[in-house]
């Protein structure tokens, strides 16, 4: 199993499973909207015993306007 490591947007920091290491792009539920990562250069550490292979995915659109200084509070 491989892992993504995500970058800015508002799941910034966030370490996910992916489920097929080829995926080059992530579209995932915030809060009322979806937000879209995708994938900049190879995989790391794919040989055995150097940890699990990652990938760095980074934040590219939200569906919808997002404000994460709102979300989860009424306005």
């Amino acid at each position: 199993m491989a892992i993504a490591r995500l970058h800015g947007g508002p799941l910034d920091g966030q370490v996910l499973p992916l489920d097929d290491e080829s995926q080059d792009s992530l579209v995932m539920p915030y809060s009322e909207t979806q937000v879209v990562y995708t994938r900049r250069g190879g995989l790391e550490n794919t040989g055995e015993g150097d940890g699990p292979t990652s990938g760095d995915f980074y934040f590219v659109e939200a569906e919808d306007d997002i404000n994460p200084d709102l979300d989860g509070r009424d306005e």
